[in-house]
């Protein structure tokens, strides 16, 4: 048995069962035949339907997955009933995805041995889709691995994140009371890590989904089987420009909502803050301000915007982290230890790079910042790291902002905004060490794709 807990104080809400080797093997043979079985492939108009249906369910429940979503993972209410107001809107993206995606027609008649034919290609569901999910967005990340796999009409096996089950096993259950038939989408808490790994490389699944630490995803996916596809979304540490022309009175309240939001427990949070000189003692007086101002406590209640880190030994960690950077040199603004699982928000001036907060993903309430005096230095050391996802850069100089945005190495540039920014219809993937493969609900659609070309001899 699996004890979910509230992530804030520890309480126990719900005890689930978990999954053995038989309970897997029988999960992964229903969604093959389901796959194989081409006459029972459900149409377009059923899997809109049921989309469209799943979205209405959700929004019934607005509230109540909002408070769920609270109370397992950690994030403040106002945060989580924004996290299920996407859920809702992306469930209804991959609706309508189907009224769009199709095939093409291959031009022929080009050469002689390509005289009197036609060629075009349709869409199909690749297979099995085994979808590994983390717990930061215990609703909306379900939904961009789940939707999609009904969207493109494939069998799917979704294995959330242990720390935050509920609102997957809420989601999957909504799924079946809107029409959708047994063995479709099926749930998998395993009971050992052993039975994930086995769960990810088995020949009969054709896609992961996978959602997690580095670690983990790359271990995955040198495992699977021959021919198997997957799209691997890891974490980064994200970097922000501040340019010397930036406008001060405009960037404050987004760094601070992109590096404090849901306790900095975000794959593109914002981490590192390179802060031209001439703007950084003032910069720091007015951040550390409105830092020192955010609302730290139950998640539950709706005047929280800071909520706790997800386990206690995450709390330990980011604490043991930001102790190194201060003993490494950096000055530390913020910080204190608030509870098992709560730590204030904290603000890290001119860490050692060597520290772990300046090299690795911190994914806690720590943001650092850097001073610079040359803007090519800058761009070379937010472009440092093995990992790399979203950046951003704040300037009122369109030139420096187009020449900027070019140079990082980033899958996405954000200007004048943070870099958590995000909306579930755009493409979203980190590079290098950062991930494999694209996200967002349309382009997980085509990763789960195969398309079939069809040539006719007249």
């Amino acid at each position: 048995m699996l004890e979910v807990v509230q992530a804030y104080d520890r309480q126990p809400i719900q005890e689930l069962a978990t999954d053995d080797a038989a309970a897997l093997e029988h999960k992964l043979t229903v969604g093959r035949a389901r796959f194989e079985d081409r006459g029972g492939w459900l149409k377009p108009p059923r899997r809109m339907a049921i989309l469209h249906r799943v979205a209405d369910l959700v929004a019934q429940q607005r509230e109540t997955f909002a408070m769920r979503i609270a109370r397992e993972g950690g994030k403040p209410y106002t945060d989580a009933l924004v996290e299920t107001d996407r859920a809702i809107d992306g469930l209804r993206d991959a609706a309508d995805l189907l009224r769009t995606r199709g095939g093409t027609e291959i031009p022929m008649g080009l050469t002689p041995a390509s005289e009197s034919r036609r060629a075009w290609t349709i869409m199909e569901p690749i297979g099995v889709v085994a979808a590994i999910s983390a717990f930061n967005h215990p609703l909306n990340l379900i939904v961009h691995q789940v939707a999609p796999a009904i969207a493109t009409g494939c069998p799917v096996i979704i294995k959330p994140a242990t720390a935050t089950p509920l609102s997957c096993f809420e989601l999957v259950k909504l799924v079946s009371e809107a029409g959708m038939p047994e063995g479709w989408v099926q749930t998998l808490l395993p009971a050992t890590r052993d039975l994930s790994s086995a769960f990810a490389s088995d020949p009969r699944v054709a896609f992961l989904s996978f959602i997690g630490s580095a670690t983990v995803g790359w271990s995955l996916r040198a495992k699977l089987a021959p021919g198997t596809r997957c799209a691997l979304e890891h974490g980064g540490a994200a970097p922000v420009i501040v340019d010397q022309a930036a406008d001060l009175d405009k960037l404050i309240e987004p760094l601070a909502k992109g590096g404090y939001y849901h306790a900095g427990q975000v794959c593109v949070s914002v981490q590192r803050i390179y802060v031209h000189e001439a703007l950084k003692e003032a910069f720091l007086e007015r951040f550390a301000e409105r830092v020192r101002q955010l609302r730290v406590g139950d998640p539950r209640l709706a005047e929280t915007e800071v909520g706790p880190l997800i386990e206690p030994r995450e709390a330990n960690r980011v604490a043991n982290w930001v102790e190194e950077a201060v003993s490494g040199g950096a000055r530390l603004i913020g910080g204190e230890r608030l509870s098992e699982t709560t730590l204030a928000p904290s603000i890290l001036v001119d860490p050692p790079k060597q520290a772990k907060v300046s090299r690795e993903e911190v994914f806690g309430p720590v943001t650092c910042v850097f001073g610079y005096t040359d803007l090519d230095d800058a761009v070379r050391e937010a472009n440092a790291l093995p990992v790399a996802f979203q950046s951003s850069i704040f300037t009122r100089d369109l030139a420096i902002a187009l020449d900027v945005a070019e140079r990082l190495d980033a899958s996405a540039v954000m200007i004048n905004d943070h870099t958590a920014f995000r909306t579930d219809w755009m493409p979203f993937a980190g590079r290098r060490a950062s991930g494999y493969g694209i996200g967002g609900i349309p382009y997980t659609a085509h990763e789960m794709t195969a398309q079939k070309m069809i040539v006719f001899k007249s």
